[in-house]
């Protein structure tokens, strides 16, 4: 009887010891998730961007500054095609050729023509000559010298004529060999070696190299709010690269381009390094101070990154009175780069939180680095 007591009793100490230990580890992971709570999370805050910042947001791509479609200007097979998609090649290189026994035919009978016209150029001066001497020595009469006069003028046009046919005919035939106009790339091959060239048909695109630009295109409502020169910022989203340039060019006239002015813009020699025509680009420029301040253009501005998606709501982290994050639902409008439009939610002077060194949510305690 006793025995079964102290087992009993023994029983409730190591119950009653276990209950302890739980309760001591329980209050210290309690105490270490309240450390860990109250330990603020260190965050960067920026303001919406300024008047200097605003501007015009528009579309466009890069291109090169010189592109030349490779063609000819006469009707044969195509014999020879010495380039593909991606050859480099230089100025003056040829590039391929056109049949051109019939344009060598028309050479030789030219040059046929050009002999005998020199000859009776020829024949008519000892004439011309001869009358000269003969009218000067009163025994050939004036209207013999004339004749003679007559025909030597009458075969030197006849050589002419002969030698400007042969000038047609030599043009003719540099038209059947096709050089590049200057060095650079081939971009596309249009053609095979057999095809039938035709006047004006694209053979290849010739691109020169190195001398890229951003062509975009711009509505007419702000077209008047840009200048040449004027600073614009580039943003390649394949690349995740963002530049400096400015306006080189503006088109005057939107009649074949659907209501748009091109523009062009020139990329700096150290941009360049990557790119590739045809690539997508965002054209962001900058106004100026007054322009800025038309309410057209006066927006609140925030970087894409600091938006938080939840389903199909938009938002971002403030900084609360008492130091803790608060997550502002806002509505956006349009993208400008690698910033977008706060249309409402977000006041001017407010600011918002870019980046945390933690996770953030609402109510979590934040330190202003």
């Amino acid at each position: 009887m006793s025995i079964n007591i102290n087992l009993r009793t023994t029983s409730f100490l190591l119950i009653g010891f276990a209950l302890i230990s739980a309760s001591s580890c329980s209050s210290d992971k309690k105490e270490e998730t309240a450390v860990n709570k109250d330990t603020p999370i260190v965050v960067s805050v920026a303001t919406p961007a300024g008047n200097n910042q605003q501007g015009i947001s528009v579309s466009g791509q890069v291109e090169a500054s010189q592109t030349a479609n490779i063609s000819t200007r006469i009707m044969g097979y195509i014999t020879m095609l010495k380039v593909k998609v991606g050859d480099r090649v230089s100025k003056g290189q040829i590039i391929a050729t056109i049949s051109n026994q019939d344009i060598l035919a028309k050479r030789a009978q030219t040059d046929a023509m050009i002999t005998e016209a020199q000859a009776a150029v020829t024949s008519a001066q000892k004439d011309y000559d001869r009358f000269t001497i003969l009218y000067k020595q009163q025994s050939a009469t004036a209207k013999e010298l004339d004749n003679a006069t007559l025909q030597f003028h009458s075969a030197q046009s006849r050589l002419e004529a002969a030698k400007q046919m042969r000038n047609e005919v030599s043009a003719s035939l540099g038209y059947t060999t096709l050089t590049a106009p200057f060095s650079g790339i081939i971009t596309q091959k249009l053609a095979d070696a057999g095809s039938m060239a035709n006047p004006g048909m694209p053979i290849v695109t010739l691109e020169q190299t190195g001398t890229y630009q951003v062509s975009a295109s711009v509505p007419e409502n702000s077209i008047n709010q840009i200048h040449v020169n004027t600073e614009a910022m580039v943003s390649i989203k394949s690349l995740d690269k963002t530049f400096k340039g400015s306006i080189s060019q503006i088109n005057p006239s939107s009649q074949y381009t659907g209501g748009q002015y091109i523009i062009k813009v020139s990329i700096p020699e150290e941009a360049k390094k990557g790119l590739y025509a045809g690539m997508y680009a965002t054209v962001s420029i900058t106004l100026k101070q007054s322009e800025a301040n038309n309410p057209e253009y006066n927006k609140i501005l925030v970087p894409v990154s600091s938006i938080e998606h939840k389903e199909q709501l938009t938002g971002l982290y403030t900084v609360g009175s008492n130091n803790t994050a608060l997550l502002r639902w806002v509505r956006l409008g349009k993208t400008y780069g690698d910033q977008v439009e706060v249309l409402s939610g977000l006041e001017k002077t407010e600011q918002f939180v870019v980046a945390a060194e933690g996770k953030l949510y609402n109510g979590v305690p934040v330190k202003i680095k």
